[in-house]
C-alpha cells in the first residue's frame, strides 16, 4: 500500500468540455449533427434555468457546450471569433471534402508545411499555417466560429497506434472471453453428467468455481460389481492452468479406474507417475480417492494431502479420514495406504475442498469445519443434492464477497435400501 501524498498516475483525467458561443442553440446544434457528424451529449435544463447542451465528436471524449449567452453579456461578444479550438485528424483531405460536401465552409484549401525548426507547440490563430508543419486548414461555424482541422506526422502517427493498440486489444479481449466461454463449457462436461444409481446411498456433488473454469475436481465413477469411486481433488493454483491439470488427472484416473476394485494402491501409484510426467515442475493435486460396496456397506478410501472426509454417524459421532499418504505430482518415489471403514444406515459422508472451509467473513475468520458439520447436521432431513446447496449457501452467507477460492463438496447419506418417498429418503426416517 503507498502513501496517501504519492501521484497517483492510474486516476482518469480527461478534458471534458468546451465553451463556444452561439446566437441559437437548435440552429448551431444542427449544424454540428448534420453537417460535422457530432453526436449529441447532453440536452437538458440546468437548475439556473440555462439549457445546457453539448456535441461532440464521433471519435473523442471532449465536449462542445452551445452557450447562448445573453445579448449585453461579455460572452456575447465571443460569437463569431476564433475558438482556438483544434480538431486532429489522420486524414485532413479526406475530412475536408466530407464536411464540404455537406455545406461546411472553409477558410481555405488545406495547405502543407514542413518546418523543421518547431520548438514550441501548437498555435492556430486565424488563417495562419501551424507552427509544427503538416496538413492544416479551418472552417467556420454557422455562427462564424472558427476551428482549425489539422494532420501532422507525429500525431497521425499517433492516432494509428492508439486505434491500432485498441482495436488489437478488444480483439484479445473477445478471443480471450470467447476461448474461457469454451473452456467453461468443456469443463463443465469433465464434471459427473449421470449418476449411477445405488440401493443403499444417495448421493450428490457440486463444484462453484471462483472464476470461469478452475482447479477443483471431483467425480464419480462406476467400478463395477456394485462399487461406485467418490472421488475429489484440489489442483494447485487457479484458473486456466489449473483447468488444465485437472483434465490431466481426470483423464489418467478415468482410463485406469478399472484396476481399482483389486489394486486400489496400484492405481494410484500410476496416477502420481502420470501425474508427474505430465504437468510442469512444482504442480501438484491434493487427491480423496474412495471406493464404496454397496452391498456391504464398507468405504475404502486413500487420502493423498486432502483435507480430512467427514463421516457424520447418526448418533451424532463425527469421524476424519485423515492423510494415509503425500499430495499426487511432487514426488516420482510414491506409495499411500489403503484404509477402509463402513458406513451404516443414516451415516454421512462428506468430501470437500479447501474453498469451502477457508471462506472467510470481513473479519479474516474461516467458515471452518465446526460450521461444514453443524450445516450437514441440521439438514440431515433433506436428500443429500439439497444437503449440498445448503452448504454453499451457509458458505455464502458467510462470506458474502467476492469468492476468492473453488467451492467443491460431496455429500453422500446411507440409508437401508429399503424403497425410498419422493424425497429420497427410506421410509423409517430414522435411520
Amino acid at each position: 500500500m503507498g502513501s496517501t501524498s504519492a501521484p497517483s498516475f492510474d486516476k482518469i483525467l480527461r478534458i471534458h468540455c468546451v465553451k463556444v458561443f452561439v446566437h441559437e442553440q437548435d440552429q448551431a446544434l444542427r449544424f454540428y449533427l448534420d453537417q460535422l457528424g457530432f453526436r449529441l451529449v447532453a440536452d437538458t435544463v440546468l437548475q439556473s434555468g440555462e439549457r445546457w447542451l453539448a456535441v461532440a465528436p464521433p471519435d473523442g471524449e471532449a465536449v462542445i457546450a452551445l452557450i447562448a449567452p445573453e445579448p449585453d453579456s461579455k460572452q456575447y461578444a465571443l460569437i463569431g471569433r476564433p475558438t482556438e479550438v483544434v480538431f486532429v485528424t489522420d486524414d485532413v483531405i479526406a475530412k475536408y471534402r466530407e464536411w464540404s460536401s455537406r455545406g461546411v465552409k472553409f477558410l481555405s484549401v488545406p495547405k502543407l508545411r514542413r518546418i523543421k525548426s518547431a520548438s514550441s507547440g501548437p498555435i492556430v490563430k486565424g488563417n495562419e499555417s501551424p507552427v509544427w508543419g503538416g496538413v492544416f486548414t479551418s472552417f467556420k461555424d454557422l455562427d462564424g466560429n472558427s476551428f482549425a482541422l489539422v494532420s501532422f506526422d507525429e500525431v497521425t502517427h499517433a492516432i494509428e497506434a492508439q486505434r491500432r493498440a485498441i482495436a488489437e486489444k478488444a480483439e484479445a479481449e473477445r478471443r480471450g472471453a470467447q476461448e474461457l466461454e469454451i473452456a467453461k463449457r468443456v469443463q463443465a462436461r469433465l464434471f459427473p453428467q449421470h449418476l449411477p444409481t445405488l440401493k443403499t446411498l444417495d448421493y450428490a456433488g457440486r463444484c462453484l468455481q471462483a472464476l470461469q473454469v478452475g482447479g477443483d475436481y471431483y467425480d464419480f465413477l462406476a467400478l463395477g460389481r456394485d462399487r461406485l469411486g467418490l472421488v475429489i481433488g484440489d489442483i494447485s493454483g487457479k484458473g486456466i492452468a489449473a483447468a488444465l491439470l485437472m483434465a490431466n488427472l481426470q483423464a489418467n484416473l478415468r482410463s485406469q479406474c478399472a484396476m481399482a476394485i483389486d489394486e486400489p494402491e496400484r492405481l494410484l501409484c500410476s496416477i502420481n507417475r502420470l501425474f508427474c510426467e505430465n504437468t510442469p515442475e512444482g504442480a501438484y493435486a491434493t487427491f480423496f480417492f474412495s471406493e464404496y460396496d454397496d452391498q456391504a456397506g464398507h468405504l475404502r478410501y486413500a487420502n493423498c494431502g486432502h483435507l480430512a472426509a467427514l463421516v457424520l454417524r447418526s448418533d451424532d459421532r463425527v469421524e476424519r479420514l485423515d492423510s494415509t499418504a503425500t499430495v499426487l505430482g511432487l514426488f516420482k518415489e510414491w506409495e499411500c495406504s489403503v484404509v477402509e471403514t463402513t458406513l451404516y444406515a443414516g451415516d454421512t459422508l462428506a468430501l470437500y475442498t479447501d474453498g469451502v472451509t477457508e471462506a472467510s467473513d470481513g473479519t479474516g475468520e474461516e467458515f471452518g469445519e465446526e460450521r461444514l458439520v453443524d450445516c450437514l447436521q441440521r439438514h440431515r432431513h433433506l436428500p443429500s443434492h439439497l444437503r449440498v446447496e445448503a452448504v454453499i449457501e451457509d458458505v455464502r452467507r458467510h462470506s458474502p464477497h467476492a469468492q476468492q477460492d473453488d467451492i467443491t463438496l460431496i455429500v453422500a447419506k446411507c440409508h437401508s435400501g429399503k424403497p425410498q418417498n419422493q424425497l429420497g429418503l427410506p421410509y423409517d426416517a430414522r435411520a
